[in-house]
């Protein structure tokens, strides 16, 4: 009887034993260790960033052609002076020219329409008194005076001769796009005609001579009147109106349903400038960049910008066509900090199990200040080596400096240490926790990970479906606009929320293939 109550005594304090290791373990060892001080950061300004559109547009020299063959006149008549009135009276020199078909070359920034002309020149009238005298002398010398008498006085009274026309005209363009939103055609043109004569009266008229000074100003006048009608076009900047309105908008990037998780993110473009490369002319086609320059930033609601119409475009050097969007994109630390625990939650270091004390993640979180990030890991260290197995929990915090990797588009830190705070942890955890701090230290290097691909296809889905609104195919015209990718480019935080800048590249091309008449 005695024994029995001696054994139960000995298991009652062995319980009881224990049972105060654990109280011990799960009271005294849970330590609370004031963590770092944290800067407070001032919030991020909106971000304006630049951004750039510039469309390519084509015009094929076929459609050129067809436009100035449409427009072009095809039949020309005209009067010409009288070359010799000392023999011939009451003269009429007329004469009609057609034309060919266009054909349309370019090179050299210069373009080129030619056309052959066909016509004929027609001279009619009578000899003058003095033509009429001196053809009475010469039969006089001939037959006689008494049989010119007889004859009388010769009066030739019309004269009718033709001769043809043959030639060609050359129309040469050289383009220019000028300030005040019109295109300057600067037109030129040449007429040829071949060496062709008509003989009147024993008179030689040259056709050329005749016929080609009228001609010269009836092309004259004809390329007068389409360089004014060219000029003073106001479709180039109605068109330019209607699609800086487009581009002056707000655009939604992520939050705005009733169920979103994130919050309320709009991207505000704001066409600032007005931009265009003059056109480059070769065998295919007329080409020239148009385009806009924008100030983009993030907003929190739908804005509505004011943008001004410009009432000049800029002239700039050769550009490359192409769509460059700068796009701040916002996430809050609370959607980084649920990232970072679903990495390190429930992962025990050293992960290989060598150290004498297992060390276990239980929650992670980042918060900011100054230049760097604080990670703040509450651990569980348990001892291995001691059948008691001794352990605790503490908050451990590692500095770390945010870096954007641009191959995996992923935030990760880089300058990894431990914060001086920490050392007070290693004190409730034991001196055996330090070691496994080193492994901790190089997983979080390696894995500590934000992978912005996410954030990123988001946004790059809106700009798609924005620039989308660019597209056309109608009318003789084809408008194309793709964003092909986005890049990360910087990185900024306050102490809520992570910025990081994106670039959206992409591409806008505009086909016309049915120009208006010239």
């Amino acid at each position: 009887m005695r024994l029995k109550a001696i054994l139960l005594a000995i298991a009652v304090v062995a319980v009881s034993f224990f049972v105060s290791l654990k109280a011990l373990d799960w009271l005294s060892l849970r330590g609370t260790v004031p963590g770092p001080a944290l800067a407070q950061l001032p919030p991020l300004p909106p971000a304006p960033r630049s951004s750039v559109i510039l469309a390519q547009v084509t015009i094929p020299i076929s459609a050129i052609r067809d436009a100035a063959d449409r427009s072009a006149a095809r039949n020309f008549a005209g009067k010409a002076d009288n070359p010799v009135s000392q023999i011939l009276q009451n003269a009429d020199i007329g004469w009609t020219a057609s034309r060919g078909p266009i054909a349309a070359t370019g090179g050299q920034d210069v373009l080129s329409l030619t056309t052959a002309l066909t016509g004929k020149l027609n001279v009619t009238g009578s000899l003058s008194s003095k033509a009429t005298g001196a053809v009475g002398d010469a039969l006089g010398g001939l037959l006689g005076g008494n049989v010119a008498k007889q004859i009388g006085s010769v009066n030739i009274k019309a004269l009718n001769a033709s001769a043809e026309i043959k030639g060609n005209v050359v129309i040469t363009s050289r383009p220019k796009l000028a300030a005040a939103w019109h295109l300057e055609p600067n037109l030129g043109a040449q007429v040829t005609l071949g060496d062709t004569s008509v003989t009147v009266a024993g008179a030689r008229v040259n056709v050329p001579a005749q016929v080609k000074p009228v001609i010269d100003k009836t092309v004259a006048d004809q390329i007068a009147a389409a360089g004014a009608r060219i000029r003073n076009d106001p479709s180039f900047e109605r068109n330019a109106r209607i699609q800086w309105a487009k581009a002056c908008r707000s655009i939604p990037l992520q939050g705005n349903g009733a169920a979103a998780s994130t919050p309320a993110l709009w991207l505000e473009l704001r066409p600032t400038r007005a931009v265009a490369v003059q056109p480059r002319i070769d065998a295919a086609a007329v080409t020239l960049i148009l385009g806009i320059e924008a100030e983009t930033r993030i907003t929190p609601a739908q804005t509505t910008p004011s943008c001004p119409f410009p009432e000049k475009i800029s002239i700039v050097p050769p550009t490359p066509a192409g769509v460059s969007i700068g796009i701040p994109i916002d996430v809050p630390f609370a959607d980084i900090n649920k990232i970072v625990e679903a990495q390190f939650a429930g992962r025990t270091f050293p992960e290989d199990g060598s150290g004498s004390v297992n060390v276990t993640v239980k929650r992670a979180s980042v918060a900011a200040s100054g230049d760097r990030l604080l990670i703040s890991l509450l651990v569980n260290a348990k001892e291995k080596t001691s059948f008691l197995g001794f352990g605790g929990e503490a908050t451990v915090h590692i500095w770390g400096r945010p870096v954007l990797d641009q191959a995996q588009q992923t935030l990760r830190l880089t300058n990894m240490e431990l914060a001086v705070e920490s050392e007070a942890a290693f004190g409730l955890l034991g001196a055996a926790a330090r070691a496994a701090m080193p492994h901790l230290q190089k997983v979080l290097a390696e894995k500590a990970t934000v992978d912005l691909k996410p954030f990123l296809a988001n946004a790059q889905k809106r700009i798609a479906t924005a620039i989308a609104d660019f597209q056309k195919n109608e009318d003789g015209v084809r408008v194309a606009a793709e964003i092909t990718s986005l890049n990360l480019a910087d990185i900024a935080f306050d102490s809520k929320t992570l910025r990081v800048i994106a670039e959206a590249a992409g591409t806008i091309t505009v086909n016309i293939t049915a120009v208006p008449g010239l």
